[in-house]
């Protein structure tokens, strides 16, 4: 089924503009937005893709990736096609830059979905894959039902929103991966058909709502990984608070970029710039060891130990480290 949208203005009986994200979309009829999936016909905005599902698994949370969020569960993740951003990188092409008539599109209802997460046994559902805000009013919809049943909700975002309709869906959040493509506006509108700032105010707003927030960065050698550009990115998380996760993933040629994988010493010394400033700093996209397990940062003791997707949280009592019974920034339940 299709849905009307919501968050557009009439600009005349024919055109309409989209103000769900900060492009602005100017649709005359039969127009689709730069996401793809809101159209307009005949003067009215609809959202394309409601209740349409392209793909549907039961994923470890680490893979979102969130480090800091019941570790070790499974939670059901669901995404659609399109997205609102023209990376040139992009790792999740396939339906993220396509459109509807790229796939068979599954059918799902909101209460159909939270069935299958009971089912399931998942923690709740995580909204991914492609963009979930061009998915908004689905999202919505589905999150308020998922959430009166006292189960977690996850986006994996790009950022890229309006604030009106960001705060109209963050009290039916629990976590949020938000990708921080750069800290250079440059890079944004370059290779990533974007800006940077609209970025920033999501991270501050998810944080200032008590939404569990973990921020991943991937180094694009030559192009995002300069030294300045990472200790800027670091500054900025911190400034919100240390305890902010931050993972900084390796890129891998993909999509429209083909330059060389993130050389190791790139990834090391990010790491090293984030653990000046911040308390938990992890490394994506490369062998899984230590890089990946969370430590007290009080005691050093390891807390959560990760290879591949094998986690044993066994130093951890609910959210306490089991040696020095410090209170730790991490959700388990």
């Amino acid at each position: 089924m299709i849905k009307k949208a919501l968050f557009w203005e009439k600009e005349d009986e024919q055109k309409v503009r989209c103000q769900l994200c900060p492009h602005h979309c100017l649709l005359t009829d039969n127009d689709t937005g730069l996401c793809r999936v809101r159209q307009n016909r005949e003067g009215v905005l609809y959202a394309l893709t409601y209740g349409k599902v392209v793909s549907i698994h039961l994923d470890p949370v680490e893979k979102k990736p969130l480090y800091h969020f019941f570790p070790g569960r499974n939670i059901l993740s669901i995404g659609s096609v399109g997205c609102n951003l023209r990376c040139q990188f992009c790792q999740n092409w396939e339906i993220s830059q396509k459109g509807m008539d790229d796939f068979v599109l599954e059918s799902w209802d909101p209460e159909k979905l939270l069935q299958r997460v009971v089912a399931e046994h998942s923690i709740g559902l995580a909204y991914t894959y492609n963009e979930p805000f061009i998915w908004w009013e689905f999202v919505r919809d589905t999150a308020r039902l998922i959430h009166q049943k006292n189960l977690s909700n996850v986006l994996v975002t790009n950022g890229y929103v309006e604030e009106e309709p960001l705060r109209g869906i963050l009290p039916y959040i629990d976590a949020m991966n938000i990708d921080l493509k750069s800290m250079d506006d440059h890079f944004y509108r370059v290779t990533c058909g974007g800006s940077l700032s609209p970025v920033l105010r999501t991270i501050e707003l998810s944080v200032q709502a008590g939404v569990h927030v973990e921020v991943t960065n991937l180094l694009i050698p030559g192009l995002n990984d300069q030294t300045e550009l990472i200790e800027q990115l670091v500054s900025f998380i911190a400034s919100l608070s240390p305890d902010i996760p931050l993972h900084f993933s390796r890129f891998f040629p993909a999509f429209r970029l083909n330059v060389s994988p993130t050389p190791g010493t790139t990834l090391e010394r990010a790491y090293q710039i984030g653990r000046k400033k911040l308390r938990f700093v992890y490394l994506g996209n490369v062998e899984f060891g230590e890089s990946q397990c969370t430590r007290c940062p009080f005691c050093g003791e390891k807390v959560v130990s990760r290879q591949g997707y094998s986690i044993d949280t066994g130093g951890l009592l609910h959210n306490r480290c089991r040696n020095c019974g410090r209170v730790l920034p991490i959700w388990n339940g």
